[in-house]
């Protein structure tokens, strides 16, 4: 069962265009970034030049895709949207690259993980909008030169590291987002529930927002479980009661921390003293895959500050003994 509060995208997300800002001024944080692109974004209509292509990297959920459709919109663009695993050959990126118009926004996802010939591909497309492809079979291959018209590629990863230096230098415009704070999150969540026509308090709101993980995309999942919760055994409006009996349902505790995230933090100071231990021990100990450990459950668990990664191993901190109420001097025995 996929967890509530994996950053990850889930079926259910994917039906979340209707809650999914459309401009710079609806758009909530990333206050740097969003006032950057609104003067880069104008300087290129002025000049009547397509803007600079554009990276985009940080955790997910924190809003990348969205950026790139406002992106689109607020250049008057058509977007077209691809993925960096779906584009396996040259074929399939000269199909993507030959649909464009001038002007036209191209925004591949989780960009690092296209092939590296797909990329050596890229540069004149990026750099002189020519695309130079191979056809043929060995022994009668030849070279064909396309033109493209002027476009702009908007790249999202969460791994900024695995983008090569030449892809990476290829973007005049990079931006890191970076997670949200509370106050951020309320404002996503109040507009969320204007735009779904659910009312929702202040201390509701509050509550949600502490519990989201720090992500915009964690705090619109909850809050359609907790309308869930309201319309069924509530009064109809979302306020602080229900929105922690829904939350305590869900197994979401005040850290927003998850059934997963406790048995590992249990598992890592009851089995294995605290630590130092290795993750792949801790991840045969709880019965989860190592890449989902170290994608999803511990850069939260470190960025709150209930784990330390080290040289030997993962250590519990006295926080995780003190959110799980364990005494720390019990372990040692």
């Amino acid at each position: 069962m996929d967890r509530i509060i994996t950053n990850e995208i889930l079926d259910e997300d994917i039906t979340d265009d209707n809650i999914r800002p459309a401009s710079l001024d609806e758009y909530v944080g990333q206050e740097e970034v969003k006032e950057n692109m609104r003067i880069f974004i104008e300087a290129a209509k002025m000049r009547n030049e397509p803007l600079d292509h554009v990276l985009l990297y940080g955790p997910p959920g924190l809003g990348k895709t969205t950026l790139a459709h406002i992106i689109a919109n607020e250049l008057g663009s058509n977007l077209k949207t691809s993925s960096g695993p779906a584009i396996e050959k040259s074929g399939d990126l000269a199909a993507v690259l030959s649909t464009l118009e001038p002007g036209d926004v191209l925004f591949i996802d989780e960009i690092h993980r296209m092939p590296k010939f797909i990329e050596e591909i890229l540069y004149p497309a990026m750099e002189d909008f020519e695309l130079d492809i191979v056809v043929g079979s060995e022994g009668s291959s030849r070279s064909i030169k396309i033109d493209l018209p002027p476009f702009t590629l908007v790249g999202a990863t969460t791994r900024a590291g695995d983008i090569s230096s030449p892809l990476r230098d290829r973007f005049g415009i990079v931006n890191k987002l970076n997670y949200y704070n509370e106050e951020e999150l309320m404002g996503i969540i109040k507009r969320t529930s204007r735009v779904l026509g659910m009312d929702i308090t202040d201390g509701a709101a509050k509550e949600l927002a502490c519990r989201s993980r720090k992500t915009p995309r964690i705090a619109n999942r909850l809050f359609k479980r907790v309308r869930d919760f309201a319309a069924v055994i509530g009064n109809g409006v979302i306020d602080e009661s229900i929105t922690k009996e829904a939350l305590d349902r869900l197994h979401v505790d005040k850290y927003g921390l998850d059934q997963v995230d406790i048995e590992y933090l249990t598992s890592l100071i009851t089995k294995f003293n605290g630590g130092p231990v290795g993750v792949e021990t801790i991840a045969s100990s709880i019965g989860e895959e190592v890449s989902t450990l170290e994608d999803v459950v511990e850069p939260y668990l470190m960025q709150e500050g209930f784990i330390k990664r080290t040289p030997r191993g993962r250590v519990a901190t006295e926080k995780a003994y003190a959110h799980l109420k364990i005494n720390n001097q019990d372990t040692l025995f």
